[in-house]
């Protein structure tokens, strides 16, 4: 069974441990989970209120019908 995750944070979280920093992915577009390798950044320009899928680097609209398909 498939599942859609929405997501709707566009920057890392900064975590401190043992006196170093890392940053975990939080836009769930990384290729380095559950670390950040900088994909949020083509989250820019996202409008509020709509629904994204990136393909491939792409950004796709989502419509909300099929969000709501059971």
């Amino acid at each position: 069974m498939a599942r859609l995750v929405k997501r709707e944070e566009k920057a890392p979280y900064k975590l401190e441990i043992g006196g170093e920093t890392k940053y975990l992915c939080m836009c769930g577009l990384s290729k380095n989970m559950p670390f950040c390798d900088g994909s949020h950044k083509i989250c820019t320009g996202e409008e509020e209120g709509k629904t994204y899928e990136y393909v491939n680097g792409e950004r796709v609209d989502v419509l909300r019908d099929e969000l709501e398909e059971e």
